[in-house]
């Protein structure tokens, strides 16, 4: 099968597509047809190994997984014998080592019946993005009907699905992007948008009930004049900002002295969260904002234009043997 390699931490030209053997599954593990993979920051981490800290997971030398990626969709190919959940031919979508490549597997609860209403494209793009943020506004925010809540960097890959997971949950939502994305974040549904080009949110305006920053581009504590008495800031990674944790860092320390500010945390995909993000897929609340799609081989330039930063929600591969 057609897969990209990567031997070395580096830049884009590290990816290499090669042909290599499929995987092997375990008895209670699924081998999917990968129809479509999505790429994140948390992919250019992994091919840059940058920040080091995060060696200690994937690798100190080189990385552990050859073949990068991780969100997909696409067909059944086979199961284990202990698997219940999915036979040949079901269409699904869900999370794995390996997506980058023609075949992938993983455990059985990786992965969910694709949404209906989406394309095999469409089912890769939610994955990660998707996972991040309704974790973020369920879980540390708490957000409930009628607050309002400001999505900072909402033109993003997870800021997109914030805007829309915002309004579902019944927040009055504004959106923080640049000119060119302005007509994009209203298009998801945010009730006010702000262009950080024009506007600076941290002075003056509406206080909002909980901010979550994707971007880092002010300080904690400018951030933090924009809530309301009990409102809180929740940071994002604050950007990628080529590697850089000093961002992350310092909203950590501000987080144990400070009510309003919430830490920084790594999420985690599972499939009951799959499950969640499939049902308001198909309700019509969430859909996919979709930046751009690349053939298999064309992966290092796709993660090269999510590692720039210019992607408008999210880039996917789509894996097309006649193409790839």
């Amino acid at each position: 099968m057609q897969a990209i390699v990567q031997d070395r931490y580096g830049a884009a030209d590290v990816l290499e597509r090669r042909d290599i053997d499929r995987p092997e599954i375990a008895d209670s593990e699924v081998l999917v047809r990968v129809h479509a993979a999505s790429i994140h920051v948390g992919d250019v981490i992994v091919m840059t190994g940058s920040p080091y800290l995060m060696r200690m997971a994937t690798g100190l030398r080189k990385p552990k997984n050859r073949v990068p990626g991780t969100d997909i969709a696409g067909t059944v190919a086979a199961v284990g014998k202990d698997v219940t959940q999915f036979r040949p031919g079901d269409e699904v979508f869900g999370w794995c080592s390996g997506a980058f490549a023609e075949y992938a597997s993983a455990s059985e609860d990786h992965f969910a019946p694709k949404p209906a209403n989406l394309t095999f494209e469409q089912a890769a793009a939610v994955g990660v993005s998707a996972t991040t943020a309704l974790q973020l506004l369920r879980d540390e925010g708490h957000v409930q009907p009628g607050q309002k809540v400001l999505i900072n960097g909402a033109s993003g890959g997870v800021g997109t699905f914030a805007v829309q997971i915002a309004r579902a949950f019944g927040a009055e939502v504004t959106g923080v992007c640049s000119t060119k994305n302005v007509e994009l974040i209203r298009s998801i549904g945010a009730d006010h948008v702000i262009d950080y080009t024009k506007e600076d949110l941290t002075r003056g305006g509406p206080r909002y009930d909980f901010i979550l920053d994707n971007v880092g581009n002010h300080s904690p504590s400018d951030m933090r004049r924009a809530l309301t008495r009990d409102g809180v800031l929740q940071p994002n990674g604050g950007g990628h900002s080529g590697g850089a944790l000093g961002p992350v860092i310092r909203a950590f320390m501000a987080s144990l002295f400070v009510r309003q500010q919430l830490r920084p945390s790594v999420k985690f995909q599972n499939r009951a969260d799959l499950q969640v993000l499939k049902e308001l897929v198909e309700a019509g609340k969430v859909t996919p904002v979709m930046d751009g799609t690349y053939p298999l081989r064309e992966t290092p330039k796709a993660i090269g234009h999510v590692a720039a930063g210019h992607a408008r929600g999210t880039v996917v591969i789509a894996i097309d043997p006649a193409t790839a």
